[in-house]
């Protein structure tokens, strides 16, 4: 009888996905604060009438973090997808048995989302990602080339022409984002949150096929047999994803005037297209990076990679602590500071956040200890059962 196999111990882990994770965590900060400052006058979620300053870390930030933190957060689902899949089937589980237990991962993102996004922050990515993983079990057997056609033809349809990026709407913030008051907030929200949860998951799609067929050969955990690959990706993929950002970015931060509404359908689906080959190369690179840190090093990390590794290992936390942050500071009834906030001083603050949480997490990884919201989404995907021993033991009382 074949035991179920549980969640890989902090002592495996690697320390590139590790250490991706744990960047990553930044770079989400960085994309989702600036949202929250108020104007009346924005682009691509970036207030137009801030200081040259400001202008400046707008440009940045389209260029180097807006539509790609999330494609990474995608290839990094994607690949950890795989790791559960590659341990289940090697502790002798068939694929049903290994679809239900990603099925109820899937279902504690989504339920956890939506509390996520009720709650604190309304830009809950969890239960799309959930409502992906629901629906993406049924890539597990695809062969390779489905895994890329699929991928492909899902980029080429997210990237065609359209009014609905982001990364171009003159929006204001919407309500549900920083509601006047904690009651209304819930009204809000509630018809908001189905239309992330519902519709956000297909943008993510093409990264996690990308993570899924990576996570089958292991290419972020043993990149000495990948060298090659991985350094191609890293500069082929950041390169692609700032040439396609400029376009946006220059406008973000007053280099060039708006373009029409035509020229922006275009320009906005190119920015979150190629912002999926940043998110693949991004994750290259901090695998290169980490593997230069452990060849430096021997066996032996330094306390800086630790510590961020740590972030990674407890992303799940990390990311929502980051919603406490954010629902403090900006939510109308408690601090409301999306009238005071820059965006320089909300990416700063969006920075001390995430440094924030590499303290709080290496102060676990300290303690040894996973972090809370890592441990219920283990308990409740792996439910523990009764070892073989034991089951022994029962068929041995009733002989």
């Amino acid at each position: 009888m074949s035991i179920q196999a549980g969640p890989t111990g902090l002592s495996e882990r690697a320390l590139g996905p590790d250490l991706a994770r744990g960047f990553m965590l930044l770079f989400i900060a960085l994309a989702n604060s600036h949202y929250f400052v108020y104007s009346d006058r924005v682009f691509g979620g970036f207030p137009t009438d801030g200081s040259a300053v400001d202008r400046v870390a707008g440009l940045l930030i389209s260029t180097f973090v807006d539509g790609r933190a999330f494609p990474m957060f995608g290839v990094l689902f994607g690949y950890g997808v795989a790791q559960i899949v590659r341990r289940q089937r090697e502790s002798g589980k068939g694929w049903w048995p290994i679809r239900k237990l990603l099925w109820r991962r899937s279902l504690v993102l989504i339920v956890l989302g939506f509390l996520h996004a009720m709650l604190l922050y309304i830009g809950d990515i969890l239960a799309a990602y959930g409502v992906l993983l629901l629906l993406g079990v049924w890539a597990l057997r695809w062969k390779d080339r489905w895994l890329f056609v699929v991928a492909a033809l899902v980029l080429i349809l997210t990237s065609l022409p359209s009014d609905d990026s982001l990364a171009t709407s003159s929006d204001a913030a919407d309500p549900a984002m920083v509601p006047p008051d904690f009651l209304g907030q819930f009204g809000d929200r509630i018809v908001v949150q189905p239309f992330i949860a519902g519709l956000g998951w297909i943008g993510f799609v093409t990264p996690f096929l990308i993570g899924l067929w990576a996570g089958r050969r292991r290419i972020l955990e043993r990149p000495a047999q990948h060298l090659t690959l991985l350094r191609t990706t890293a500069l082929v993929g950041l390169t692609i994803a700032v040439v396609g950002a400029l376009p946006v970015s220059l406008v973000v931060g007053g280099v060039l005037a708006r373009p029409s509404d035509h020229a922006l359908s275009i320009l906005g689906p190119l920015h979150d297209a190629t912002g999926v080959f940043g998110g693949v190369g991004y994750a290259a690179l901090i695998v290169l990076i980490a593997r230069r840190l452990s060849e430096s090093r021997g066996d032996r990390q330094g306390p800086v990679s630790l510590a961020i590794a740590a972030v990674g290992q407890r992303s799940l936390t990390c990311y929502l602590s980051q919603s406490v942050v954010w629902a403090v500071a900006f939510t109308p009834y408690l601090l409301d500071l999306s009238h005071t906030l820059t965006t320089t001083t909300t990416a700063l603050l969006a920075v001390a956040t995430w440094l924030a949480t590499v303290l709080l997490a290496d102060r676990m990884r300290r303690a040894n200890y996973r972090g809370p919201f890592e441990i219920l989404i283990r308990r409740i995907t792996y439910q523990p059962k009764r070892t073989a021993a034991t089951l022994s033991r029962s068929s041995g009382n009733r002989a």
